[in-house]
């Protein structure tokens, strides 16, 4: 599946940042235009199933809906679509903190913290061109890595 996500990004559309769960994918990407991010979706859903169905050996459609797509523009909205989809194991597995393994993270630059493992691996994103993602975001702050989504986050007493 991350290659699948590595090998969809071309020039006018890039994956981001990412997070796999067992029955859904969230992701941040870039895409010059409209059409731009249909095609880059529809590659992406394409190799994604392909890429299940060879390491399942089963064959069929893999994707029950469409995407649902949000623009973002605020540095607010991409800071919380970061925190989100970089923490999503928070909501899915009810991890307490640190990064979530089926996700980017441990190829973001954003975090406040030194983050615990870095691997040497290429990352299988590709950097933002966009100031709102390069830059913008940053005016909110850095992510911590107890950074959840609100609803998932400890409640002081």
């Amino acid at each position: 599946m991350v290659a699948a996500l590595s090998g969809a990004s071309r020039g006018d559309f890039r994956v981001a940042h990412y997070t796999v769960q067992s029955d859904h994918v969230h992701l941040i990407v870039e895409a010059e235009d409209r059409d731009a991010l249909s095609r880059g979706m529809r590659g992406l859903a394409i190799r994604c199933a392909l890429a299940v169905n060879r390491a399942l050996r089963r064959t069929g459609a893999l994707w029950a809906d469409r995407y649902h797509a949000s623009a973002l523009r605020t540095p607010r909205a991409v800071r919380n679509a970061l925190v989100y989809v970089l923490a999503n194991a928070r909501k899915h597995l009810g991890a307490v903190a640190g990064l979530d393994p089926c996700s980017s993270a441990r190829w973001f630059d954003g975090f406040r913290e030194p983050v615990p493992i870095k691997l040497q691996l290429p990352a299988p994103t590709r950097p933002p061109r966009t100031w709102l993602l390069r830059v913008g975001w940053r005016r909110h702050g850095l992510l911590s890595l107890d950074d959840g989504p609100r609803w998932c986050r400890p409640r002081l007493a």
